[in-house]
């Protein structure tokens, strides 16, 4: 009786896979709009702790971004399901989304080291004229 539960459980978790695909939601959110949308929601979750221009935290920035590419979360919620059901072509997502960030990110940072020092030759040449 033992070796038969052993074999009938090795049956069963060898047979279990994740391959199931979603069916495609009639509203689904095209590709190249999901990637820009993802990329908008990691900014956004990121922002939250940071203060804005009225010196607030913890504002909540993702209905604008929803209100940006005019979808409402159950869309994207259902969009995102159907993405996931198809690991390969989300994992190109999210590759692309990374990409897009690593980009605004190194531009944001020369952008930062050009302001620095822009300052400092301005700082310095208030200096020598003293």
């Amino acid at each position: 009786m033992k070796k038969v539960f052993i074999a009938l459980s090795i049956v069963f978790f060898t047979s279990c896979t994740s391959n199931t695909i979603l069916k495609k939601p009639k509203d689904l959110i095209p590709k190249d709009t999901m990637v820009m949308l993802i990329t908008d929601l990691f900014i956004a979750k990121s922002a939250i702790g940071e203060k804005n221009l009225n010196n607030h935290r913890k504002v909540n920035y993702l209905p604008l971004v929803y209100n940006k590419y005019q979808i409402d979360s159950v869309r994207f919620k259902s969009s995102n399901f159907y993405y996931m059901s198809v690991f390969e072509e989300y994992d190109l997502m999210y590759k692309e989304v990374e990409k897009i960030l690593k980009v605004k990110k190194d531009s944001l940072e020369s952008q930062l080291k050009k302001e620095q020092d822009d300052f400092n030759n301005s700082k310095n040449r208030t200096f020598k004229n003293q």
